[in-house]
């Protein structure tokens, strides 16, 4: 008899997609903010990973407003993975606005108003209110249905205990909705929003879990509460200025926060929010939780923008600003003058510089082979020193771009370990940058409108298209 082959099931309760920093979980820095060599999928760049630490550090504390960094370096030197990595190592409450230059350029609204919605999706709200709650264990729920249908809504009892008490609640027909949509059972852990009736199902308890010999992984065991089963508890909701802006712009309304459509908001909607938050914070209902607003490509910037920035950096609700840049001394955008990384002067002034350090040989192999685990691949070593040599030569980029394309050349000829030849393979399959220039300088006569100047197409020339 044939062996029977099970098919493999995926998990597709979640989308998994392998970006170009998904790899990256944090800055990797120790208790004393100390780099480690490779930790948190950061390898190399200790002395930028320090100083972004020291900046966490700082963000962390809230105390200061407007202080910039910029990052500067070469390509592909981990600019935007550092970056990355702050956002992780801040956590989900610190707001972290991640936006390139070249985005606020829209006709739909003006650039100072689109960096205005930046700096305020980087500025959060944590706002406190007493709510009263009903937290206990399920010990029994009654529905008691009519017979005829239509005749009369349902109604039903529950009962629910603590440690220390026991208590039963009258149920209408929305409160048993929603138990039923949360299906929530005997000896599940809940809390009801009494303003609300909202239905929270917080666990199962510890007491049924003996109950069944297979149990899902996304079953949670909590301990039974203990206390009275009313109480009332301190709920914190985090929001950022910018949605309550989006909210309380009448012409575009809440739905504007699903759509992404917000439109323009005028200043005296920001002013009043602005008051009213303050009133929050004197009160003690609210507190200010300032964040990061991370642009990248900044040169990209034109000169109105930066004057923007400079105004904007003084105000006491100013998030961090990091900025990153590839750029050398050229020229500021919308002017003809030059400056470095294509920043103005008196901005410059205000940034902390952070470098980037091109990457070892050692670093770019380290750096792939997280790559590889992340991406699912397994390499032969050989495999992995030809790739190694590849991205000294061309850039790191292009060889992280080919571990997978070398996998699916591995599984074309039905192997499971990459080797030398698949990396050969898509090597003379997709041309690096150098390569792809030096095609270009032989066969320029060859394409339209060709401005390059005609010479021998010598590697000379290469060189000098690439610089």
């Amino acid at each position: 008899m044939a062996d029977l082959k099970l098919s493999e099931t995926r998990d597709l309760t979640r989308i998994e997609r392998i970006g170009a920093h998904s790899h990256i979980r944090g800055l990797g820095l120790d208790s004393a903010l100390e780099p480690r060599a490779v930790s948190e999928g950061m390898v190399g760049q200790t002395s930028a990973r320090k100083a972004a630490g020291v900046i966490l550090q700082m963000i962390k504390e809230g105390r200061i407003a407007g202080r910039a960094v910029l990052i500067a370096g070469q390509p592909g030197t981990g600019k935007t993975a550092i970056a990355m990595g702050m956002a992780k190592s801040l956590g989900l409450e610190t707001p972290f606005a991640m936006i390139s230059a070249s985005e606020i350029f829209s006709l739909e609204m003006s650039k100072t108003e689109a960096l205005m919605q930046s700096f305020r999706k980087a500025i959060g709200v944590r706002i406190k209110e007493e709510t009263e709650v009903i937290e206990g264990e399920v010990v029994e729920i009654q529905i008691d249905r009519p017979a005829v249908a239509g005749a009369a809504s349902k109604t039903g009892k529950l009962t629910m205990k603590t440690t220390e008490m026991e208590g039963v609640y009258d149920l209408g027909a929305k409160m048993i909705e929603s138990l039923g949509k949360e299906k929530v059972q005997s000896g599940d852990v809940i809390a009801i929003d009494k303003p609300s009736g909202k239905v929270t199902k917080l666990g199962r308890s510890f007491s049924r879990s003996r109950e069944y010999d297979a149990i899902g992984p996304q079953v949670r065991f909590v301990q039974c509460p203990d206390g009275e089963l009313q109480k009332r508890k301190e709920i914190v909701h985090c929001v950022t200025l910018h949605e309550i802006d989006v909210i309380n712009s009448r012409t575009q309304g809440f739905l504007a926060l699903f759509t992404g459509d917000t439109g323009e908001i005028r200043a005296e909607v920001r002013e009043q929010i602005d008051t009213k938050v303050a009133e929050w914070r004197e009160e003690g209902k609210a507190e200010i939780v300032p964040g990061v607003l991370f642009i990248d490509e900044v040169h990209m910037l034109d000169i109105e923008c930066f004057s923007f920035l400079n105004r904007a950096l003084e105000n006491e609700m100013a998030p961090i600003l990091v900025v990153a840049t590839n750029r050398g001394i050229t020229s500021i955008r919308g002017t003809n003058y030059k400056s470095p990384h294509g920043i103005p002067i008196d901005l410059l002034d205000r940034l902390l510089i952070i470098t980037t350090q091109p990457y070892t040989k050692d670093e770019i192999r380290k750096i792939l082979d997280i790559r590889c685990q992340e991406e699912d691949v397994e390499m032969a070593e050989e495999a992995k020193a030809l790739l190694t040599h590849i991205g000294v030569e061309t850039s790191l980029r292009y060889a992280i771009h080919l571990i997978t394309a070398a996998a699916l050349a591995c599984q074309k000829r039905k192997g499971k370990v990459v080797e030398s030849e698949d990396i050969t393979r898509v090597y003379n399959l997709f041309l690096d940058v150098k390569r792809s220039t030096q095609y270009l300088m032989e066969y320029q006569e060859q394409y339209m409108f060709n401005e390059a100047p005609i010479g021998d197409g010598d590697e000379d020339g290469t060189n000098a298209m690439l610089h």
